[in-house]
């Protein structure tokens, strides 16, 4: 679908790149020629991810080991990323987010979500975009050079609400104002931002703690328009459209990639208002094994 070399020259950095969507377009951008550069809670992970995407693809794959709530070390990382060279190209994937009923809700509960998805996310494009500007203004950097580009992952509940999940609804519309914000106020720095907002792409962390219990990919299956949960290379197609050139007037939108699940049904968690005690209670176990399983890979 796309040229062999097309990332060549680009440089990359993946939140959240060790695992799931993350580390898919990771791979598909180094697949492409890109250097890339991920990040992550679980060095070990993203150490293991690096390994095996250069065995299978060569190129270079490098790993930082942190926490993007904390925007001290994210500048330190970027300030060591830009030192090599500067990045062309930012995706901000990672991401934290559980089911709960909303006045069950913990202010712990809200913050860890809110403060890796909105507070997370601006620490991280604001420490990119930040010296991005710095280039423009000393005319390091000219409109043939090509546009830098951020991709944000975002969820169609941006558009509708959405209930079961109001940490996450709150946090990614801040993330998709923030992309139309920034498109215009850094467009004249050579800078264009947009988000994808993908339906159900089954993956281990987001299967386990938004549809725990179910087989996954079966809800979308049941009803979804196309009938099937999206695939992975679905997302990777246009993760790699949004980040190569050629389409530079293209920026400040949020596609919506769902099989239309969103215009059909909401394409969020309402249906859970029917929910027993029980079935939440059996949610909040099979999300708390989870977390526990991360918790124990965890560097920082």
């Amino acid at each position: 679908m796309f040229q062999p070399k097309l990332m060549q020259g680009k440089r990359i950095l993946v939140t959240g790149g060790g695992t799931g969507l993350g580390r898919a377009m990771a791979e598909k951008y180094l697949s492409l020629g890109a250097d890339i550069y991920i990040c992550g809670r679980r060095k070990p992970v993203c150490d293991q991810t690096a390994a095996e995407l250069m065995a299978q693809h060569g190129g270079s794959v490098k790993t930082f080991g942190l926490d993007i709530r904390d925007a001290a070390a994210v500048d330190d990382m970027v300030e060591q990323i830009f030192a090599e060279g500067p990045l062309t190209g930012l995706v901000n994937n990672a991401a934290g987010n559980f089911i709960s009923p909303t006045s069950a809700l913990s202010p712990r509960g809200f913050d860890a979500v809110a403060n890796i998805v909105m507070h997370g996310t601006f620490y991280v494009t604001h420490a990119v975009g930040k010296r991005w500007v710095e280039m423009a203004a000393n005319g390091q950097w000219k409109p043939s050079d090509g546009y830098r580009s951020v991709i944000s992952i975002i969820v169609t509940w941006v558009l509708n609400g959405g209930p079961f999940v109001v940490p996450s609804a709150m946090s990614k519309s801040a993330i998709h104002a923030m992309t139309m914000s920034l498109a215009t106020e850094w467009a004249q720095y050579g800078i264009r931002l947009n988000a994808i907002g993908p339906g159900e792409i089954p993956t281990e962390g987001m299967s386990k703690r938004l549809n725990p219990g179910e087989q996954p990919g079966a809800r979308s299956a049941a009803i979804n328009p196309m009938g099937r949960a999206g695939e992975m290379t679905e997302l990777q197609n246009l993760a790699t459209f949004l980040m190569a050139d050629g389409c530079d007037w293209l920026t400040g939108q949020a596609i919506m990639m769902d099989g239309g699940g969103h215009l059909a049904t909401g394409g969020n968690f309402y249906e859970l208002r029917s929910w027993s005690q029980e079935q939440w209670k059996d949610a909040r176990d099979r999300i708390e094994a989870q977390n526990k399983k991360d918790r124990e890979q965890r560097t920082v």
